[in-house]
C-alpha cells in the first residue's frame, strides 16, 4: 500500500509503522497558511499507534538485522534516500512550502536544500564514525582494552511544524546511522516530509520496524513517546515548556534526552558597523520564515550612535519587502503557520504597546483583498524596549524584533546575557578582534559575526541555559545515539598474575 492516495484532488497521508501504511478512519486536515485551502489529509494516530509503533521498533532492535548491518551498509542506504531527495527537489519542495506556509524562495534553498545538505553529512559520517577505538593497554604485558560505540536502541523523535525536515534529518540520519530503530512523531499538521522519508526508506530496503512515522497530538503520542518504558532516547525540538515535561516523562526510565528548546537571540550592533548588510541582516535574522524559528535575533541591540538612523534604514527597507503569495518567487515574506500563531504574535504586539514600546512600523495585518483568508502578520519592529519587558524576556515566534538601546559594549553584553535563553547570539562589527572578544563573552550556543542563521552539516547545534541539552549535528552527531561501552580483555594466562591477593587470601594447598 502506498503512503499517499489521492481523492478528488486532495491527497491522503497514511503512517508507516513496521514497514506498513496504517490508516485510521480519522484524519487531520493540512490547510495552506496563505488561502485555507485544503492541501492534504493525514491519518490521525493516538497511544495505540503509539505503543505498536515502539513495539515494531524494539522488536526491530531485538532481531538485530539492522544493527549488525555494516556502517558502510548503513551509510550507503542513508546516501541513496539523500539522492533520492535530491531527486524529488522541485516537487517536494512545492509540497513542503505549502505544508508549513513558508515562501517558496525560502523553503527551495533553506528548508529543503539545506536539509539535503545535512542528509549528505550525516550520511557519509555514518561510514566513518570511529565506532569502536583501541586505548592503550591497561598494562604493558596483562591486559589490554578498548571502547565500542553501541546503538542504544529505540529512538524517538519529536519535531514541530515551523522546520520539520532539516529538525528531523538531526535526529533520524544519525540514529539509523548508528544501527538504532526510530519512532518518529511530526507534527500532527505538518508530516508530509516525514511520510515522503518513510516511502524513501521502505524503497531503500530498510528492515520493517527500523523507521516508524506516527501521527498525533504531542499531549497525547508524544507524551507516550516520552513515557514509555521501552523507548531509551528522546530527540526532541519544541518550546522550553514542552521540554521541560519530556524531562519529567524521561526520567521514568532514566531516558537519555536531547532537547533544542526556545530563544531569544541578542543581535547585537556596534557603531562600527557596515550599516547596509546589518540592515538587511538583522531583517533576515527575524524576518526568515516570518520569524518562525527559535534561533531568529528577536533582540536587536543597537549602540546610541547610530540607533536612530538604524531604525530608520531598517523601517524604509521593510516597505520594500513583498508580503504575498508564498508560492510566488517574488515574495519576500509570507504568512505566519496558523491562526492561533497569528493571534498569539498580535496578543504579544499588544502586550507590547502597552508595557509602554513604542510602534516603530508594523503592528497589525497587511490590508489587501489577497489577506482576506489565511494568517498574516505584518513586520514589526518596537523600539524603546527595556529587557525586562515580556516581548525582551519571551519567545514571540513571528515577525517581531525588540530594539534595545546600549552605549557600552560591556552594557551590550550584559543585556544580552541577561536572558532565560542561550541559544544563539549575533554582533555585527567591523573589528574581528573585537567581534570575536564580544563572541566569547555571550551565553549561546551559537554566536555569528556579521551574518545569522548559518548553520553548516559540519558544525553542533544547540543552545545553553533554557535553550536545551546536547547538540545536534557536527562530526560528533553519532555521540548522542551511541553508548560507550569500555572491554577489557586479560592477557597474563594466570591467577598469581591477578590482582585478586590485594582481597583474597592466599587459599590454602
Amino acid at each position: 500500500m502506498s503512503g499517499k492516495n489521492t481523492t478528488a484532488d486532495v491527497p491522503h497521508f497514511s503512517m508507516y509503522i513496521d514497514g506498513e501504511w496504517v490508516d485510521t478512519g480519522a484524519s487531520y486536515e493540512i490547510r495552506s497558511s496563505a488561502t485555507e485551502e485544503l492541501v492534504a489529509t493525514v491519518a490521525r494516530g493516538d497511544l495505540e499507534h503509539a505503543d505498536r509503533a515502539v513495539a515494531a521498533a524494539k522488536a526491530a532492535h531485538e532481531e538485530g538485522t539492522w544493527r549488525r548491518t555494516s556502517p558502510a551498509e548503513r551509510s550507503a542506504i542513508l546516501q541513496r534516500v539523500t539522492e533520492r531527495f535530491a531527486e524529488r527537489t522541485e516537487e517536494l519542495a512545492l509540497l513542503h512550502a505549502q505544508e508549513i506556509g513558508a515562501t517558496i524562495r525560502m523553503c527551495e534553498p533553506f528548508h529543503f536544500g539545506a536539509s539535503l545538505g545535512h542528509m549528505q553529512y550525516l550520511a557519509e559520517l555514518a561510514g566513518r564514525y570511529e565506532f569502536e577505538s583501541g586505548g592503550p593497554n591497561l598494562h604493558p604485558v596483562l591486559a589490554a582494552g578498548k571502547t565500542r560505540r553501541e546503538p542504544i536502541g529505540v529512538c524517538a523523535a519529536i519535531v514541530p511544524w515551523n522546520i520539520p525536515l532539516v529538525l528531523s534529518v538531526w535526529k533520524v540520519f544519525p540514529a539509523l546511522g548508528a544501527g538504532n530503530t526510530v519512532v518518529i512523531k511530526p507534527d500532527e499538521h505538518a508530516p508530509l516530509m516525514l511520510i515522503e522519508l518513510a516511502r524513501e526508506f521502505e524503497a531503500a530496503g530498510l528492515p520493517p520496524g527500523v523507521f516508524n512515522v506516527i501521527t498525533g497530538e504531542g499531549e497525547i503520542v508524544g507524551a507516550r513517546l516520552a513515557e514509555h518504558p521501552d523507548v531509551r532516547k528522546i530527540g526532541f525540538t519544541g518550546s522550553t515548556a514542552v521540554g521541560k515535561e519530556i524531562m519529567r516523562a524521561a526520567a521514568g526510565n532514566v531516558k537519555k534526552i536531547t532537547l533544542e528548546l526556545g530563544g531569544k537571540g541578542p543581535n547585537i550592533v556596534l557603531d562600527d558597523a557596515d550599516l547596509e548588510t546589518a540592515v538587511d541582516g538583522s531583517l533576515f535574522a527575524f524576518l526568515a520564515h516570518s520569524g518562525q524559528g527559535c534561533e531568529s535575533g528577536t533582540r536587536l541591540l543597537l549602540q546610541s550612535a547610530i540607533h536612530d538612523e538604524f531604525v530608520e534604514r531598517m523601517v524604509r527597507r521593510i516597505k520594500t519587502l513583498v508580503i504575498g503569495d508564498p508560492l510566488d518567487y517574488d515574495t519576500d515574506l509570507g504568512p505566519v503557520y496558523s491562526e492561533a500563531q497569528r493571534d498569539r504574535i498580535l496578543g504579544y504586539v499588544e502586550a507590547g504597546k502597552a508595557e509602554g514600546a513604542t510602534l516603530a512600523c508594523g503592528g497589525g495585518v497587511p490590508s489587501g483583498p489577497q489577506f482576506e483568508k489565511g494568517w498574516w502578520v505584518e513586520p514589526t519592529v518596537f523600539t524603546d524596549v527595556t529587557n525586562d519587558m515580556r516581548i525582551a524576556r519571551e519567545e514571540i515566534f513571528g515577525p517581531v524584533v525588540s530594539v534595545i538601546r546600549f552605549d557600552t559594549v560591556e552594557e551590550a553584553i550584559a543585556i544580552a546575557n541577561d536572558s532565560d535563553y542561550g541559544l544563539s547570539a549575533g554582533v555585527w562589527t567591523q573589528d574581528a578582534q573585537l567581534a570575536f572578544d564580544v563572541a566569547e563573552e555571550l551565553e549561546a550556543g551559537m554566536v555569528w559575526i556579521n551574518d545569522w542563521h548559518i548553520a553548516p552539516p559540519e558544525y553542533p547545534f544547540g543552545g545553553v541555559k533554557q535553550s536545551g541539552l546536547g547538540r545536534e549535528g557536527g562530526p560528533r552527531a553519532l555521540d548522542e545515539y551511541t553508548e560507550p561501552k569500555f572491554i577489557s580483555f586479560d592477557l597474563s594466562g594466570g591467577v598469581d598474575a591477578k590482582p585478586y591477593g590485594l582481597l583474597f587470601s592466599t587459599p590454602p594447598n
